[in-house]
């Protein structure tokens, strides 16, 4: 039975992050910049320290995978609105390549529900990275302005690791978490066949 007691430390920094969207959509609906800009970094700051802690402490889980994933998706969801609230000119003049960059992020989630029947949680390597840009560039637009520079190089390690998302969909029958990437996907794979072939040896 799945109760209170069995979530972790680094599934409470998790939670935190679904927990303050309520807050971040008030503070957005007030028209508080400055508490949303600093209260946004807290959460971002759980993301950053909830993977830590996981892997410190051993107690990483698929559970952990899912909540992670799902609280990254609620704050960066939060961050995108604010960012539409407070630099509305620049989500306007951008709206057009914002939306086709989403497309294939839309795209890959149908993909992860109809296969898995809920999200991937694959934590790649670029994902990391990616969430690491997409940090840096709303909080840096939200305390001081949009940087084109930050802007362009989000996009680009956005699109990167969204394809990335999808080829390890197709190459996973089951779903996955912690998966490196797909280098280390291919190498595991060949791994594994070569197990089998080694096994189906021994009892021959």
């Amino acid at each position: 039975m799945l109760t209170f007691k069995n979530f972790n430390v680094a599934d409470w920094f998790s939670f935190y992050r679904v927990a303050a969207a309520p807050i971040l959509l008030l503070l957005i609906w007030y028209d508080e910049r400055a508490f949303f800009s600093w209260f946004l970094l807290s959460c971002y700051a759980t993301d950053a320290l909830d993977g830590f802690i996981a892997r410190k402490l051993k107690i990483t889980s698929p559970r952990g995978s899912q909540l992670d994933s799902f609280g990254d998706q609620i704050t960066l969801a939060l961050g995108v609105i604010g960012l539409l609230k407070f630099e509305r000119e620049f989500i306007l003049e951008n709206l057009l390549l914002i939306i086709i960059v989403f497309i294939p992020y839309i795209v890959q989630m149908i993909i992860a529900y109809l296969k898995y029947g809920k999200a991937s949680a694959f934590h790649t390597y670029l994902a990391k990275l990616s969430a690491i840009m997409q940090s840096v560039f709303i909080l840096w637009a939200l305390f001081f302005s949009p940087d084109y520079t930050l802007f362009y190089c989000m996009i680009a390690i956005g699109l990167l690791e969204t394809f990335e998302e999808i080829t390890l969909i197709f190459m996973h029958d089951k779903w996955a978490s912690d998966v490196k990437g797909i280098y280390w996907a291919v190498k595991e794979r060949k791994r594994s066949i070569k197990e089998r072939k080694r096994s189906k040896k021994e009892t021959e």
